[in-house]
């Protein structure tokens, strides 16, 4: 018979706990699945043992030397984004309300003339995980976010006009920056590079990117590696706001 006790239980608590944070983690990326086809096999372990099931164990087991290999090999992106999260800090906790306020009203005001103009445009906003790779391939600036720089910035007779503006702080510190495009095979074939670059940075950083189409004028806001569609600027302003006060939460 089974004895099962207070360690036991916290035991589970904290497992349930370490689970929840990883698939967290995970979350909207291609590696959910694998990382629950994992757990599975964690449990298969567990049941083996208590169980004392000796051929599923040493089936199980079996895996056991190659686990460590299949999650660097798969997960190498989300490994890079906490390591980079854990290890660099960028500013946009450390900025002041006032400040907050005004970043975001000036990147929506931008982004519904980009809107109404049918101007493509792709706005990256650094919190704590810090740009510096991507604007090293861009180029620099140092200059107050303001909604008609943003604009000049995106008209198509701007050299710069090609590529991502990185905002960190209350400047504009890159132009026409490079980021990755997302992998993840359940975005749609349809998806266009902004959005699918939109996707990738928010995939591999914490950073938050604001997105207007040139096809159709569509507002489009991207946190996390997910791709939220259709908003207006106002819209758009509180999810820049709430992403800000919460830092890179």
């Amino acid at each position: 018979m089974l004895n099962f006790g207070i360690v036991d239980a916290i035991d589970i608590i904290i497992v349930a706990v370490l689970v929840f944070s990883i698939l967290k983690l995970f979350r909207g990326t291609r590696g959910v699945l694998t990382i629950i086809g994992i757990f599975t096999l964690l449990l298969l372990v567990v049941i083996a043992n208590v169980f004392n099931l000796k051929t599923l164990r040493f089936i199980v087991t079996g895996f056991g030397s190659m686990w460590l290999v299949i999650i660097v090999i798969l997960f190498q992106n989300e490994i890079k984004r906490t390591i980079i999260s854990i290890g660099s800090i960028g500013f946009s906790r450390y900025i002041l309300r006032e400040e907050r306020e005004k970043i975001a009203s000036e990147i929506s005001e931008a982004v519904k003339l980009l809107s109404d103009k049918r101007l493509g445009a792709l706005i990256v906003i650094e919190r704590r995980t810090k740009l510096d790779p991507y604007m090293e391939t861009g180029i620099k600036m140092e200059a107050v976010v303001d909604a008609n720089l943003l604009v000049s910035i995106f008209s198509p007779f701007s050299p710069l006009h090609d590529g991502a503006v990185i905002i960190r702080g209350g400047y504009i510190v890159a132009a026409k920056a490079i980021l990755p495009l997302s992998s993840n095979p359940n975005i749609s074939p349809a998806t266009g590079t902004r959005h699918r670059a939109a996707i990738g940075i928010t995939e591999e950083t914490d950073a938050i990117c604001a997105v207007v189409s040139e096809e159709t004028g569509t507002i489009s806001f991207s946190k996390g590696g997910n791709l939220e569609k259709g908003l207006d600027p106002d819209a758009l302003k509180n999810k820049i706001l709430e992403s800000l006060e919460k830092g890179g939460g």
